[in-house]
């Protein structure tokens, strides 16, 4: 069980970009994924929450999936977020992920019912694993509470485990709780745990995890990689305080309007602003107050 780990590393749930009529611009997209894998991503973990994957229709993900696979990039390093609150909706775009070749899929549970039990969870997950039918799918579990509000709990994830060993291999533990990511790593060791967060990738990997998977690595992926691959070296508290510090610095700010201003300032792309309601641009003290703040760890901003 867990031999065949399809994802290690540090994967980047991809920014979205729009186009002037805030459509996804599958162009910029593609871009940005092959660029993060040239800084060193190991994968793209597409459609999760920090891509505005729940304000992206079905078939929206369905184009933009198509485009990164018909550009070459690779499918196998594709985590496509598949989970919705229709099972439908869940069933189209694991089919789509498994038949395009993508190393697995991250499925968040059906959140919009709160008041739901392990039973529920376990059906709908059993649903999505049977109907596919397919030993190529490979399904991470994405448990992020303080969004969702649903998430995935330890007896869930052994259930599931004992159910489906080789379908079941992983999870994004978002919950922002080391606690719950080190129940995990103890229960089920060789389980593909990732962090959703750089600042837990040091403890996560000493503890047996295999990465993280972290909205700043849009921008920071080089660094966070740098982290990953020398996390036993001399050097390793410096990086690791280096990467945190500018977690900090960006997540002292909505995130994901943080993270696409510097986009536009990095791309010299006023268009990388764009989001979708009810999220909105950063406003311009918030912009100048991220700009200093990252000034002063030295990170560069100015359009290469």
């Amino acid at each position: 069980m867990f031999e065949d780990q399809a994802f290690s590393g540090v994967l980047v749930p991809v920014l979205t970009p729009y186009d002037q009529d805030l459509a996804p611009d599958a162009g910029r997209f593609v871009a940005h994924c092959r660029a993060l894998l040239d800084e060193g991503a190991t994968g793209l973990a597409i459609f999760g929450t920090t891509s505005e994957g729940n304000a992206l229709s079905v078939d929206e993900k369905l184009r933009l999936l198509e485009e990164l696979a018909a550009s070459g990039v690779p499918a196998a390093r594709l985590m496509p977020g598949t989970g919705c609150c229709a099972l439908t909706d869940t069933l189209a775009l694991t089919e789509r992920a498994v038949r395009l070749g993508c190393g697995g899929v991250l499925l968040l549970p059906p959140f919009y019912y709160k008041a739901v039990g392990d039973d529920g969870l376990f059906a709908y997950a059993a649903e999505v694993i049977e109907r596919i039918g397919d030993p190529r799918l490979k399904v991470y579990l994405y448990h992020i509470p303080p969004v969702a509000q649903v998430g995935w709990s330890l007896p869930l994830i052994e259930r599931l485990v004992a159910a489906y060993p080789d379908t079941v291999v992983g999870i994004k533990d978002s919950s922002g709780d080391w606690a719950n990511t080190e129940a995990v790593l103890k229960a089920l060791p060789g389980f593909g745990t990732f962090v959703g967060s750089e600042a837990f990738l040091f403890d996560n990997l000493k503890g047996g995890g295999v990465g993280c998977i972290t909205a700043t690595a849009n921008v920071t992926v080089a660094a966070i990689r740098a982290l990953y691959d020398n996390w036993q070296g001399a050097d390793a508290r410096r990086l690791n305080d280096e990467v945190v510090a500018l977690r900090k610095a960006i997540q002292a700010y909505p995130m994901i309007p943080a993270l696409k201003e510097i986009m536009a300032q990095r791309n010299g792309d006023p268009a990388w602003r764009r989001i979708r309601p009810p999220l909105a641009a950063l406003d311009a003290e918030q912009a100048a107050g991220l700009t200093r703040d990252l000034a002063r760890l030295a990170f560069p901003l100015a359009a290469e």
